[in-house]
């Protein structure tokens, strides 16, 4: 149903209708984002791992676990890992998978074809991203806070939601690049293979000071670890002079993935219609 009404609203006279005006623009992409809301809202299979997982592993380590990290008890310090932690997974799945499926099912195919901007569709794919993100951090911080005693200003408990929402977008890039390179038949296990090894050798799962001297050199060159300390330095783990290190490194991880994607697409692209 959800599809019939979308094709309805964005059919070639209905954008011809409304042409190449600002609002008829705007409506197109809030049109995506709700209907890509409305898609994720009936999908169990991405809801309950996207959120249920995250606050799992951070219910069982950082509230149950009596074991601290450093000077910091281990409900704060897991907070702002277990919320990278779950950033990543979103992104990754919703864009890496869900667009690898759709591509693969043609619809992308249609969008190209139709008068309605592609831009749109990957619009609709990052608002629902960055919401269920925003979501997830904020019942993670409910969670500590009532469960975990963890105690920080109103100012910094924005900041960790502003760091872990910016923080996500070199991973919506990876989740693109994904779905371009493989099919949606490998998709599944190409973000699983990138997502749980890469995370636990970061200090998602557990700190890094407790990985092995030599894992924790390697770290430095994976995302997560980066993502990690930035929301880290937030909560006062990390020294603050260091932000713009892990700022950097999440720049040109971003590139590099949108580098990726986009020369992906065009292949694809070429493929299909050249």
């Amino acid at each position: 149903m959800t599809a019939h009404l979308h094709t309805i609203e964005t059919s070639p006279p209905a954008v011809a209708e409304r042409g190449h005006s600002a609002s008829g623009v705007a409506r197109i992409y809030l049109l995506e984002a709700k209907y890509e809301l409305l898609k994720l809202l009936r999908l169990p299979a991405f809801i309950i791992p996207s959120l249920g997982f995250p606050m799992m592993f951070y219910a069982l380590f950082g509230l149950l676990l009596p074991m601290k990290a450093s000077a910091f008890p281990m409900a704060t310090y897991l907070l702002a890992t277990y919320g990278a932690f779950g950033v990543i997974g979103i992104a990754l799945f919703s864009l890496g998978i869900g667009v690898a499926t759709e591509r693969a099912q043609g619809w992308l195919a249609v969008k190209r074809a139709s008068p309605m901007p592609l831009p749109a569709y990957f619009f609709g794919k990052y608002a629902m991203t960055v919401l269920f993100s925003a979501l997830l951090v904020i019942l993670l911080c409910l969670m500590g806070a009532i469960f975990g005693d963890v105690r920080m200003p109103a100012s910094q408990w924005g900041l960790l939601l502003l760091a872990l929402m910016l923080g996500g977008i070199p991973f919506c890039a990876a989740g693109i690049a994904v779905a371009y390179l493989v099919g949606p038949n490998s998709a599944p296990a190409v973000v699983n293979a990138f997502y749980l090894p890469s995370a636990f050798l970061s200090g998602l799962f557990i700190p890094v000071e407790m990985l092995p001297s030599f894992l924790q050199s390697f770290a430095q060159f994976l995302p997560p670890y980066h993502f990690a300390r930035l929301a880290l330095t937030v909560i006062g783990v990390e020294p603050v002079a260091n932000v713009w290190i892990h700022v950097g490194a999440l720049v040109v991880f971003a590139l590099l993935f949108t580098a990726i994607a986009v020369i992906a697409y065009r292949r694809d692209d070429g493929r299909t219609y050249g």
